[in-house]
């Protein structure tokens, strides 16, 4: 019998633990008023949904981990002034904001893991619209747009002479930045010229540039060991620039009037497609020093940076270098598709020192790259229904690479490379399946 009891009594306590309602893991907010309570009583893993239509005007504190605070649907609610304050906190994740006005939502160095998703950054701030300097921090499909003032869209920082460590950018929209200065205008600066020795470990995917004339660098790179791939950038006075750090991966990105250009030690550049109208897709940069200390901000000479199985189209001087005096050195120049219009596809100035190999020319002559790092043979681009260039049928660019350059596994699709690789950025394939991003594809809305 009072085993029995003991048994009822197990199992009362039990089914006690098992039926007690559980904190909401959905909490609504229908006041401006109530929003700082709401967050305040919080507990990890609840989501904290705000009624649209709310226009919020002060500074909210967050100071609990683990939770998510969301407008109920991306873009309806906004702030004009104020905006989130992150306090020593992980996993947080703010979602579906308009920051607007004075507003403002950055990632200190003591908010970590914080996710940045769905929001949209509107006009003129003071300094970068949204500043990143905590690891590990996620920043995706966010719209970012209509900026005519000095300051980046997005800067990656980090504590002192630290870097923020694997932050992940990736299907947000960058959207007419017209700041009319020479400098200082990017959509993304990844690190500081004092940095640029750190290891920041970022990823830049999938993003949108449309109309990026804040400055001559869209994506601005100055910290190493970063990837930046399967961007697309349109009509944009900004390139993409490695201005300072080393060994960098810039592969997959499609650039439309556009292009990369690079400073800097130990970088891959390939399975790029860059198609401009002007000239100039592909720059070696030339530096002001040999080799850029940790706090320099001159220009650092690109040593031992090799630019592979790109697709380069554009006129005259299709891929170029700066004019410092220190060349690029020891760099490779291989198994790229480089067609032109007219007058030398290739200008290095003399004393590079650039090790040229496969590279596929059309439209123009060689310039100064030897007739031993070539064939002038048209490569038989035909435009696909995605209104990309790529191999036809019977293209002499086909199983034509030369040299071992075991880390291009893929072609720009990313489809895999087969056998001795093709020449340029594209494996010849009749299912091809790369496009361009468009607007549907980034951005709050966005899948």
């Amino acid at each position: 019998m009072i085993r029995s009891l003991a048994a009822v009594g197990a199992a009362a306590l039990l089914s006690s633990f098992v039926h007690v309602p559980a904190y909401a893991a959905v909490v609504g907010v229908s006041s401006a008023s109530s929003l700082q309570a709401a967050i305040d009583t919080a507990r990890s893993g609840q989501r904290i949904v705000l009624a649209n239509g709310l226009r919020l005007t002060e500074p909210i504190a967050v100071k609990k981990s683990g939770i998510t605070i969301a407008a109920q649907t991306p873009g309806g609610v906004l702030f004009t002034s104020g905006g989130f304050t992150l306090g020593k906190v992980q996993n947080v994740t703010i979602e579906g904001f308009v920051f607007d006005g004075t507003s403002t939502l950055d990632v200190p160095v003591e908010a970590q893991a914080t996710r940045i998703t769905r929001n949209t950054y509107n006009g003129n701030k003071s300094g970068a619209s949204l500043s990143v300097s905590a690891d590990d921090v996620q920043v995706d499909h966010n719209t970012f747009s209509n900026r005519t003032n000095e300051g980046v869209y997005l800067q990656v920082t980090g504590p002192g002479d630290e870097i923020a460590k694997r932050t992940w950018i990736h299907h947000n929209y960058f959207y007419n930045h017209q700041f009319s200065g020479s400098n200082g205008g990017e959509s993304i600066r990844l690190g500081y010229s004092h940095k640029q020795s750190k290891s920041a470990y970022a990823t830049i995917e999938y993003n949108l540039f449309e109309k990026a004339d804040g400055d001559s660098e869209a994506i601005s790179v100055k910290s190493s060991d970063n990837t930046v791939r399967y961007n697309t950038i349109r009509d944009s006075r900004g390139y993409i620039v490695l201005r300072h750090g080393n060994r960098t991966t810039v592969e997959g990105n499609l650039l439309f009037n556009s292009g990369i250009r690079f400073h800097g030690n130990d970088h891959k550049i390939y399975n790029n497609y860059v198609e401009n109208t002007r000239d100039r897709a592909m720059v070696f940069g030339s530096g002001s020093e040999a080799d850029s200390g940790p706090t320099s901000k001159e220009h650092d000479r690109p040593d031992r940076v090799t630019v592979a199985f790109n697709t380069l189209i554009g006129t005259g001087e299709v891929v170029d270098s700066d004019g410092g005096n220190f060349k690029p050195k020891d760099c490779v120049l291989a198994n790229n598709i480089i067609k032109g219009s007219s007058g030398g596809v290739v200008s290095m100035h003399s004393g590079s020192v650039v090790k040229y190999e496969g590279n596929v020319i059309w439209g123009g002559t060689g310039g100064s790259m030897p007739a031993s790092g070539y064939k002038s043979v048209d490569p038989k681009l035909v435009k696909d229904a995605n209104g990309l260039f790529r191999l036809a049928s019977g293209s002499p660019a086909i199983d034509a690479s030369v040299g071992t350059y075991s880390y291009v596994t893929r072609d720009f699709d990313p489809q895999a490379r087969s056998g001795k690789p093709d020449v340029g950025a594209d494996e010849y394939s009749t299912s091809n399946v790369r496009k361009a991003l468009t607007k549907a594809d980034v951005g709050p809305s966005a899948p």
